[in-house]
């Protein structure tokens, strides 16, 4: 059985461990309401730009007749674009990406050898760099400081590798955001596009273009794809940060009755060794009336 000290030794590094997760807990908070507030400033954008695509494709079927659109008869070749962390103590934030990539994997067994991966995030690039599966590339320094300019490169990259065949499909993995308790796993295609839907109240009225129609069309798809990119990229920063508030604040729920576990097992040691004490002094006295 431990000793008294060795009980106190415990409970001292469990406190200790506590503070830490209260205060990881409340810095992911502090990240999570910033990452909540970058989606809502990029909504407004992203609604207006399906809203004028979805027109668009309504009255032009130049849209529907896009290269980025145009699906392929059969899926060889693909690409997997991985969001997962840079950084761990998240919960299953990045453990459920990864299991979804490895079983998407095995249920393509027969062309595993044309599927290539790009990972954005150190946690997936490390785990995938272990097995033995194509990376094609890894997105690095993209998490910390999510810039629509960067998305817009990775756009044009595999808009140009889409159009000249390299390529049958693009498919994006990330954690989607619900909630700051439920993320989840999405396959989510990035190529071919689907162009969204015209809503209910959208007015179809033809503009006039400037250079061209199809050059403005080119551009607006192309834009399209970027901002997908680039709201599947926040999605994801605001669920890991949502992510790991919850594993923070459950690990100091755990601590905490840790805690209360060990103090009890003190005071009962402590109790026991006032008891046996008490015996040996009352023993003692005993021994010396008789």
């Amino acid at each position: 059985m431990a000793t008294l000290k060795q009980i106190q030794k415990r409970i001292a590094a469990v406190k200790s461990t506590q503070q830490i997760t209260k205060a990881m807990k409340m810095v992911a908070a502090a990240k999570f309401r910033k990452a909540q507030e970058v989606v809502i400033q990029a909504r407004p954008f992203s609604r207006e730009l399906m809203s004028t695509l979805g027109r668009l494709a309504a009255i032009h079927t130049e849209v529907r007749e896009h290269p980025l659109v145009v699906r392929r008869e059969s899926v060889e070749k693909e690409d997997l674009f991985v969001i997962t962390s840079d950084r761990g103590l998240c919960g299953s934030f990045n453990s459920n990406v990864l299991r979804a990539v490895e079983h998407y994997l095995l249920d393509r067994q027969d062309r595993r050898d044309s599927i290539f991966l790009s990972t954005i995030g150190k946690k997936g690039h490390r785990y995938f760099k272990r097995q033995q599966v194509n990376i094609r590339q890894d997105v690095d320094d993209l998490l910390d400081n999510p810039i629509y300019s960067r998305a817009v490169e990775l756009a044009e990259d595999l808009a140009e590798r889409y159009t000249s065949g390299e390529v049958d499909r693009v498919t994006l993995v990330f954690n989607e955001f619900r909630s700051a308790v439920q993320q989840i796993v999405v396959f989510r295609t990035l190529l071919p596009l689907e162009p969204p839907e015209a809503g209910e109240g959208d007015e179809f009225v033809d503009y006039v273009y400037e250079p061209d129609k199809t050059t403005l069309l080119d551009h607006l798809v192309r834009r399209y794809l970027a901002n997908q990119i680039f709201m599947n990229i926040l999605e994801s920063v605001a669920s890991e940060h949502g992510a790991r508030m919850t594993a923070m604040e459950n690990a100091t729920d755990n601590a905490t009755e840790m805690i209360q576990d060990l103090t009890l097992v003190y005071n009962k040691a402590r109790q026991a060794t006032i008891t046996r004490e008490l015996m040996d002094i009352v023993g003692g006295a005993e021994a010396q009336q008789k």
